[in-house]
């Protein structure tokens, strides 16, 4: 979307971020951050009112929850972190199924887009997610980007945890314009000079990438066989439609 077709927009842009235990806060903070800044409303959604708690400690207490959230949305964004418990939330997935039908942008970041994968919302799109994660994003039937910031038609999706500012500004620059996008990253000054090149498995080297692999391995498990439990809950759907035709 242009700059120019939003000149004249005066209506506060609805942003609904779903939250949950586990999750990654700087995931959303990010985006959140430019979202914000750039003026419109966001809104932090979970089953309940109740606090959520990171998967480093953070608390956040959601703003509404998925009963009480606009039914229509602008933007629908999921964070990433430990996933494999919201994957299998029903209530969960059948919010985004039921926002994400309307919202005008669906996105994630990290590995947010193996939740919109298991709400169906990336059949026939391609999505980014961390780097640890993209043979999952492949099992769920995702073309896998690369990209930092990955754009398939209205499909934004962020790379792992700090493409979350990337992923935000670029949302922001498609919603309202360039000029809003840079006034945004103004404000939080995002002017980004990593003290080291070990941002990517490439740069960190084998001897720290098999170092992130021991450390994430009952991760890696857990988002494994919430995986296979979503293929085969979509087996069992398809194989039911078929039985009753």
């Amino acid at each position: 979307m242009s700059e120019e077709n939003n000149a004249g927009t005066e209506r506060t842009l609805e942003v609904g971020m779903l939250l949950f235990n586990d999750h990654t806060t700087l995931d959303f903070i990010g985006p959140h951050t430019a979202f914000a800044g750039a003026g419109m409303k966001v809104h932090l959604i979970s089953s309940t009112l109740e606090p959520v708690v990171s998967d480093t400690g953070v608390t956040i207490t959601p703003t509404v929850t998925f009963d009480d959230c606009p039914a229509r949305l602008d933007i629908l964004f999921v964070p990433g972190g430990s996933v494999d418990k919201v994957m299998l939330d029903s209530a969960a997935i059948a919010f985004l199924a039921d926002r994400g039908a309307t919202a005008s942008y669906i996105t994630s970041v990290c590995t947010g887009s193996l939740v919109l994968a298991a709400a169906g919302l990336l059949d026939g799109y391609r999505a980014a997610t961390h780097w640890s994660t993209r043979d999952h994003l492949a099992r769920l039937g995702v073309e896998v980007s690369t990209e930092r910031v990955c754009i398939d038609r209205n499909r934004f999706s962020g790379g792992g945890v700090t493409a979350g500012i990337d992923f935000g500004l670029t949302v922001t620059a498609h919603a309202l314009g360039e000029k809003t996008a840079k006034f945004a990253q103004l404000a939080m000054e995002y002017d980004p000079m990593p003290p080291l090149d070990a941002g990517s498995p490439q740069g960190a080297g084998p001897e720290v990438v098999a170092q992130f692999h021991k450390w994430a391995v009952k991760v890696d498990d857990n988002l494994r066989n919430s995986v296979s439990r979503v293929l085969e809950q979509r087996t069992a759907v398809g194989s039911g439609t078929a039985g009753s035709s």
